[in-house]
């Protein structure tokens, strides 16, 4: 879930870089990510939120707040790429069981970098 274009951007370039096979669902705010996740749209077994938690209209602990409290969306896997380096956001996004907090690189070829690693883990790790 990510307002930032040159983020969605980035993110889809270094997943395209993988020899995975993946689907990627954007949403702008919490919102609408809460609704998409909630819509049935994207399937179930194939769920793994990128999560920046400085959105617009629901900040992303808001969002893993609803989530955690919904039956349907409580076991989704969850990872936070933000820019914010608050260690009380860290603390609350670990209270809500997310499996990994990484801070967005400025530099636009590290920021491939991280999404590429992270792509790897996740292929690695078969949760994708």
């Amino acid at each position: 879930m990510e307002d930032n274009d040159a983020d969605v951007i980035g993110v889809q370039r270094a997943l395209r870089r993988t020899t995975m096979a993946f689907s990627l669902w954007i949403a702008r705010d919490g919102v609408e990510a809460l609704g998409l996740l909630r819509s049935g749209q994207v399937p179930a077994s194939r769920r793994l939120v990128l999560l920046d938690l400085l959105m617009p209209r629901m900040n992303g602990i808001q969002l893993l707040q609803h989530m955690r409290a919904d039956p349907a969306l409580k076991t989704v896997q969850v990872v936070v790429v933000t820019s914010s380096m608050s260690e009380r956001d860290k603390a609350e996004a670990y209270r809500f069981n997310v499996a990994g907090y990484l801070l967005k690189p400025v530099d636009s070829a590290q920021f491939a970098e991280v999404m590429e690693a992270l792509a790897q883990y996740w292929s690695v790790t078969e949760m994708l």
